[in-house]
């Protein structure tokens, strides 16, 4: 409608000049008639041009912030990023965080899968104003678990929701499971696309030994430091592992237990026979800590907003983007 409209109007203008300029000889005031139309026209024909020029300018550095990686980072393996989530005031503040960390790193498909009956909005909406490459699944808790007065296996009906989705859909790269809740340094990410089998690493903030780590003697890997060994063959933190997709497709069964605790170590026994030589020791050999089990402070549902007095101002609006449990 905006270009229609300065179309007619240059059109029209330039009706005026040619007139002007045909009845140039008639007198005096045609002549200032003619000076004062072409004044007007050098102005809108600038103010059309400064605005062309304000409008490439901000879409060029619209794409100049979205711009795509480079084949040679496209060609890279891909990378399968399976993220549990549920319902919490915490939710979408954490997959923000996430999210802007995995759209620093190319060839990446986010599975998002969410502890509920049915997809959230709210969601939905964040992923997609994000832009990284998704899949947002549900996959409740099954409800005898939910019952328990014990603790409760948080997150695995969701992994293995991914696990079954990467054997439907991929058949190459590393699968990874990266909780909403903690930080990555972006070289995990690659270091992790060109793992053979397993892949595992230090990672900071686990229990009272500050970090969980396999332990690496001579090059070779010779047992794991942890707070609470409890008995694990594999006692590594979720986000100290990762696994080669085509590994994972070799062993059909291979799942997640609901076994609180237990976790990690039940899915990487479901992988054997594994030996540890053919496990990958990165991060520098697992000098490095280039991932943290952090945690967000837990927040309380907020109140409800009182409609009756604020009705018609924006808070109305904020209301709707806050998580309730």
């Amino acid at each position: 409608m905006k270009g229609g409209g300065a179309y007619i109007n240059i059109g029209s203008s330039s009706s005026s000049i040619n007139s002007s300029v045909s009845g140039s000889g008639s007198g005096s005031g045609n002549g200032n008639g003619s000076k004062m139309t072409l004044g007007k026209s050098v102005k809108m024909y600038l103010t059309i041009f400064i605005a062309t020029t304000c409008i490439y300018m901000v879409l060029y550095q619209y794409h100049m912030s979205r711009e795509p990686f480079s084949p040679s980072e496209i060609g890279k393996p891909p990378l399968y990023i399976i993220t549990p989530t549920y319902r919490r005031p915490e939710q979408l503040a954490e997959l923000t965080r996430l999210g802007y960390t995995l759209k620093h790193v190319a060839n990446l498909l986010w599975l998002v899968i969410e502890d509920a009956n049915k997809t959230n909005p709210l969601v939905a909406h964040t992923l997609d104003r994000i832009g990284v490459p998704y899949e947002y699944m549900v996959a409740p808790m099954p409800e005898k678990y939910k019952q328990t007065k014990k603790a409760k296996p948080r997150g695995v009906s969701n992994r293995n929701r991914g696990l079954e989705y990467l054997r439907q859909h991929a058949t190459e790269g590393v699968l990874y499971f990266a909780d909403d809740d903690n930080t990555y340094d972006i070289s995990i990410f690659e270091q992790m696309r060109y793992i053979s089998k397993v892949g595992m690493w230090p990672v900071g903030l686990v229990t009272k030994t500050g970090v969980s780590s396999p332990i690496i003697r001579n090059g070779k890997l010779d047992g794991y430091y942890d707070g609470w060994i409890g008995g694990r063959k594999y006692p590594v933190d979720m986000a100290g592992f990762a696994v080669n997709v085509k590994f994972l497709r070799q062993r059909p069964h291979a799942q997640m237990p609901f076994k609180p605790g237990y976790e990690e170590d039940g899915f990487l026994r479901s992988l054997a026979p594994l030996a540890n030589d053919e496990i990958d020791l990165l991060a520098d050999e697992c000098r490095d800590i280039l991932t943290w089990h952090t945690q967000t402070k837990k927040n309380p549902p907020a109140q409800a907003l009182n409609k009756t007095r604020y009705s018609n101002t924006n808070l109305e609006h904020i209301d709707k983007l806050l998580v309730r449990p």
